[in-house]
């Protein structure tokens, strides 16, 4: 079943850090990755950008309405997620309790359709 990995952070926390625990924080993500990679479970996996590249888009009435920044304003933004595809629910908490992230992860099943033939 898969599952997706939202990583939730405070936005810039790492931007107070030295080259050096930069990069060792680097590693430890790349690390993570290349686990999930060889394990079989990882099916996608990405960084974002942060919040102030963010456009909301919301359709009221038949109008396009857009906004800068997140859908919602918290101390935690999301700036990454990945996707992994593993045996049950159990398995994907273990994937994300292993992330090296300074806040949360929100572990979300994938709701997948049969989608008809064209």
């Amino acid at each position: 079943m898969k599952y997706v990995l939202l990583i939730a952070e405070e936005e810039g926390i790492r931007n107070q850090w030295s080259e050096e625990e930069q990069q060792a924080d680097m590693a430890r993500w790349f690390a993570y990755t290349e686990d999930l990679r060889s394990s079989g479970a990882l099916v996608d996996g990405q960084a974002l950008h942060d919040s102030t590249t963010a456009t909301t888009v919301r359709v009221e009435g038949g109008d396009t309405l857009t906004t800068d920044g997140p859908f919602a304003e918290t101390k935690e933004i999301i700036n990454g997620y990945y996707l992994i595809d593993v045996d049950d629910l159990d398995a994907a908490i273990s994937w994300a309790a292993k992330l090296p992230t300074l806040g949360a992860v929100e572990v979300r099943p994938v709701l997948e359709f049969d989608m008809p033939e064209a």
